[in-house]
């Protein structure tokens, strides 16, 4: 059975859920586990420790992505594997994603996630002084399409690409007319994420070639 820490780290992550990350507080989570703020710190000792433990939730429902795969499955497959279900748990978490983008990885789940992007890395060849680099590029990029997906920052807003357009002349955005044709067509989300994963590849095993010369 889940203990007081893990309940309340639940209930931050359903408060969350249900009325975005800005309700989360000692005293709403209180509300939901039917006890006081106060009666929360000796479970998490602030506001801080209770975001960084909805964090390790997050976190920790990647840990199996990779545990159910095979023990011989290659790099990339680890890596593609991890990189869908960050864009699933955005899709499933939305407001609670962005703690991801904005906190570092400092509890136990969280480490053990980033333990697998760097042992994908090094598998791949990646040279151990480049790893965190390439951690970092490759986990900023995944983060950072999930969130602008599930935020709002891909959709169509109140204007089409066509009228965005029109605001100014040809002259003063010469390649946004003459991308017209490619800018005005409707995109498939999910096959722009596998084609940008795909050149994350080509970009690792160039980094992994470079330790092979």
């Amino acid at each position: 059975m889940p203990g007081t820490r893990d309940k309340i780290l639940a209930a931050a992550l359903e408060i969350a859920d249900e009325r975005g990350l800005a309700a989360v507080s000692m005293r709403s989570v209180g509300e939901r586990v039917g006890m006081s703020a106060m009666a929360l710190y000796p479970h998490v000792s602030n506001k801080e420790a209770l975001l960084d433990g909805v964090v390790d939730l997050l976190l920790a429902e990647q840990i199996p992505v990779v545990e159910r795969l095979p023990a011989d499955t290659d790099w990339w497959t680890r890596l593609e594997a991890l990189a869908h279900g960050v864009r699933d748990l955005a899709a499933r978490h939305p407001s609670a994603f962005s703690l991801l983008l904005a906190r570092p990885s400092v509890t136990a789940d969280a480490l053990r996630a980033t333990d697998a992007v760097y042992q994908a890395l090094l598998d791949a060849g990646v040279p151990a002084a480049e790893v965190g680099r390439v951690e970092r590029l490759v986990s900023t990029f995944v983060l950072g399409y999930a969130a602008s997906e599930v935020n709002g920052r891909f959709s169509k807003g109140t204007l089409s690409p066509r009228a965005r357009r029109a605001q100014l002349e040809e002259e003063d955005i010469p390649a946004h007319y003459g991308l017209a044709d490619h800018l005005d067509r409707p995109i498939d989300w999910s096959a722009e994420f596998r084609a940008d994963l795909r050149d994350l590849r080509l970009l690792v095993e160039t980094i992994a070639a470079r330790n092979r010369r």
